[in-house]
């Protein structure tokens, strides 16, 4: 019954159109008033839920990657991307993935992606005579790649939702190899469909032009080197890294670039602040309602119903991976994190399964629920830019979640495809 109190409530808030925030708070107060706990504790696990130091990382890496979207970054990205793709058939749809993929290593970010990539992509892919749904298609399958390429500030979340037993530095290599092979899988896809419907081809780029994109791209991507070159040879851990990205980013945006006034910087700093107010509420009442679960014992009764119908990790994964592709056409990836991590922690142990390498699993099947509807903010985004109804890209986007679900499932299967690159880099 106390379970039913706390998840029914839960629930209720969100059918009201309540904030998953603020339904995870008064969800979690509700849960104390019926078990005759006083409000105190509440608060008091709120602000433990934000006072803690690894969650720098996450306004950040959110900061770092506002400044290098919005001041030009995201451009000089696919003009990088075209010199290697842009003349095959299809080139600008390429285009667009492989550019979602370089722009993962500084955003971190699904929908920060769709809105920075989309905007400049879907307009040119639409002038070149692409069909206007395969547009947005593109565009909105390629957001998925930031939240698998390193740094995601998602990972973080996981990390924090884990009790901070998991690494964030083998969180953000776990996902390199995952990440690439979805690239790669989307990017064949959009090949057979370019050839099958025989898209336009894209142009040459001049020696010249090669050589001044180059340049012009190598300063934004040195924050990937800083980041992952910072943890990697243990000069920074990930909130040191993302702090000093953020300084770098700020340089090149504003010295190197000057592709942004001054004047707009504090509307951006402004955004910035409430996207990680945002965050922040959210993962203090998620760290209250999580405390609340533990008390009605929520996750050790999770366990027990999935040892009972589990017989080994493999038909445990399977059911998982059934109930987060469903329960994130509902909700955002980071409350989805927080919820369901420590009801399904208990579990690990008990069937042998690497906490990094359930993290990516977890992370990409709600990522997919991003791109899903009835909510799917990535999915809601692009429809926006490309100027087309959910209703049609959610029937002509259906093929493209074949490569994300064989993807899904070879990494949920192949943990080797998620562990071999940590180990080898950063060892256990």
């Amino acid at each position: 019954m106390d379970a039913l109190v706390l998840l029914g409530t839960f629930t209720v808030f969100c059918l009201l159109g309540v904030p998953v925030a603020y339904s995870l708070g008064l969800s979690a107060i509700v849960g104390a008033a019926w078990l005759g706990l006083p409000l105190e504790v509440i608060t008091l696990k709120t602000s433990d839920g934000m006072d803690d130091f690894p969650l720098l990382a996450v306004p950040f890496f959110i900061l770092a990657g506002a400044i290098m979207a919005e001041g030009g970054m995201a451009a000089r990205i696919i003009d990088l991307a075209r010199l290697f793709v842009g003349f095959i058939r299809g080139g600008l749809a390429l285009v667009n993935v492989m550019a979602s993929a370089m722009f993962g290593c500084i955003s971190g970010s699904s929908v920060a992606d769709t809105a920075s990539i989309g905007s400049v992509m879907i307009p040119q892919m639409l002038k070149r005579g692409y069909p206007r749904l395969f547009a947005v298609n593109v565009t909105i399958s390629g957001s998925l790649l930031p939240l698998l390429i390193p740094p995601s500030h998602n990972m973080v979340i996981y990390s924090l939702a884990a009790g901070g037993t998991v690494s964030v530095a083998h969180l953000f290599i776990a996902g390199i190899i995952p990440g690439l092979l979805l690239a790669i899988a989307l990017m064949s896809l959009i090949l057979f469909i370019a050839y099958r419907d025989n898209l336009p081809k894209g142009e040459y780029v001049t020696m010249r032009e090669a050589g001044r994109i180059l340049v012009e791209s190598v300063w934004g991507l040195m924050t990937v080197v800083i980041i992952m070159g910072g943890i990697l040879s243990g000069i920074f851990t990930p909130t040191e890294a993302a702090a000093v990205a953020c300084v770098w980013a700020f340089f090149v945006t504003m010295v190197i670039y000057r592709s942004y006034k001054w004047a707009e910087l504090p509307l951006m700093i402004g955004r910035v602040v409430r996207t990680v107010g945002m965050v922040m509420i959210m993962i203090g009442f998620s760290v209250a309602f999580g405390y609340m679960m533990a008390i009605m014992r929520i996750p050790a009764m999770a366990t027990e119903f999935f040892a009972a119908i589990s017989s080994d990790k493999y038909t445990f994964l399977l059911y998982v991976n059934l109930l987060l592709l469903f329960l994130g056409t509902f909700m955002d990836l980071a409350p989805m994190l927080l919820i369901c991590t420590p009801i399904f922690m208990p579990m690990l142990a008990k069937f042998g399964i690497d906490p990094v390498h359930f993290g990516i699993v977890m992370i990409f099947n709600l990522g997919i629920g991003l791109l899903t509807p009835p909510v799917g903010p990535t999915l809601a985004v692009g429809c926006a830019i490309g100027k087309v109804s959910m209703e049609a890209v959610s029937k002509s986007i259906l093929i493209f979640y074949i490569p994300m679900i064989i993807v899904l499932l070879l990494v949920t299967y192949f943990p080797a495809l998620t562990l071999w690159l940590p180990n080898l880099l950063l060892g256990r």
